[in-house]
């Protein structure tokens, strides 16, 4: 056998020689795609690695620490900065922190990976920020880190955005997103699709969501521009408001106000203690809270119920199927606007009728007291308008009652 068959032969027989090859076909790109420089800057040390991959369909980011951020373009292929800070005062320090904190870039199957990962002890003062451009239509972008800020926009697929405890920023998403972070502020453009957002405590906001929201804070305020397919809002204290939204909407908040302008279906409101006001809804209403004031405008039916506070509601026929209604209050007026078209049932009372009244627009409403007027008297009303309907309930345990003709 010769000795050109021979050297055949091993590297047939060498799945270690083979291994190796494979391996070094895939750094050698990776080895000339990126450089390194080290500057002063001020009164910190710092690196600059910069590199290019292909493009590919998916992006995945996986920092231990540092912001990112994520520009969607026309380029072809994906290009990256990373900035990283070291605020010791030896450069010979500053550059074994940098060499500790490896920096990666490969392509795995349809996957871009750019990782940034400590090996050994993590430094006190040491910053980092990852800077990527990639294809516009990119099909998923999922990014990660322990700990600093998350920016992406310009992206036409899905993004998953995950940090220990940075603010958000998302914008221009085509393909829907998710977004989760231990604590920091949330803050959304325009996002097709449906969008997940979650924080510990900190604020949300939503500009315009072409899809069905789900946002959810540990405290922090929350507020929706506009909504085309409903969304479900929770928060452990703050204030809720959405300006508008085309389909169902469920606002909780544990203390904090809530206020939702025009509705195109049902709502569901619940607040420990703050007030609630609604411009309309084309839905039936569900309207609760401990003790602050209710107000409800242009609604075909409510359930409301406040532990001590006014309670204000106008009927109008928005098209929605035929619904009971109830509105209830231990300690407050309650003033409700009827439009002219509306058929309903009405039913009232006040439990403690001393100094309080119930009055009436409509004759076809009757309203009697029982009692004299020296000991407890109650008061009560019932009537059918336009023939009668469902059945409206009004109770205040201490109040006054006013049955108005509502002016569309």
């Amino acid at each position: 056998m010769t000795s050109q068959n021979l050297k055949g032969a091993y590297l047939k027989r060498s799945p270690q020689f083979v291994r190796l090859l494979l391996v070094l076909a895939l750094l050698a790109p990776l080895a000339t795609a990126q450089e390194t420089r080290v500057t002063r800057e001020g009164g910190a040390w710092e690196q600059e690695i910069t590199g290019t991959l292909t493009g590919v369909k998916n992006l995945r980011v996986k920092v231990d620490m540092g912001s990112v951020v994520v520009h969607g373009g026309q380029q072809a292929g994906i290009s990256y900065v990373v900035h990283s800070k070291s605020y010791t005062s030896s450069e010979q320090d500053a550059r074994r922190q940098f060499e500790s904190f490896k920096v990666g870039a490969y392509i795995r199957g349809d996957t871009a990976w750019i990782v940034g990962d400590w090996q050994g002890r993590r430094p006190h003062k040491f910053s980092g920020e990852f800077s990527i451009n990639v294809p516009r239509e990119i099909t998923l972008v999922k990014i990660e880190t322990e700990g600093g800020n998350i920016d992406t926009t310009g992206i036409a697929g899905r993004v998953e955005a995950e940090s220990g405890g940075g603010s958000m920023h998302l914008d221009d998403i085509g393909g829907g997103a998710h977004a989760e972070t231990g604590g920091g502020s949330i803050d959304v453009g325009t996002i097709k699709g449906d969008i997940g957002l979650h924080t510990g405590g900190g604020s949300i906001e939503v500009h315009h969501a072409n899809g069905k929201i789900v946002a959810e804070t540990g405290g922090g305020s929350v507020e929706i521009m506009s909504a085309t397919d409903g969304a479900s809002i929770e928060t452990g204290g703050g204030s809720i408001e959405v300006h508008q939204c085309s389909g169902k909407v469920k606002a909780e908040t544990g203390g904090g106000s809530i206020d939702l302008g025009d509705i195109g279906g049902p709502a569901e409101i619940e607040t420990g203690g703050g007030s609630i006001h609604l411009t309309s809804s084309k839905g039936h209403v569900e309207a609760h809270t401990g003790g602050g004031g209710i107000e409800l405008y242009g609604v075909p039916s409510a359930r409301v119920e406040t532990g001590a506070g006014g309670i204000v509601v106008k009927f109008i026929k928005t098209g929605a199927a035929p619904s009971d209604s109830t509105l209830e209050t231990s300690a407050g007026d309650i003033t409700v606007y009827i439009a002219a078209d509306v058929a309903i049932s009405v039913r009232g009372s006040v439990d403690l009728g001393n100094g309080h009244r119930i009055t009436s627009d409509f004759p076809d409403i009757h309203i009697a007291s029982e009692g004299d007027k020296w000991g407890p008297r109650s008061l009560s009303a019932e009537g059918k308008l336009n023939g009668g309907g469902p059945v409206l309930k009004v109770r205040t345990t201490t109040g006054d009652i006013c049955f108005k003709r509502a002016n569309r």
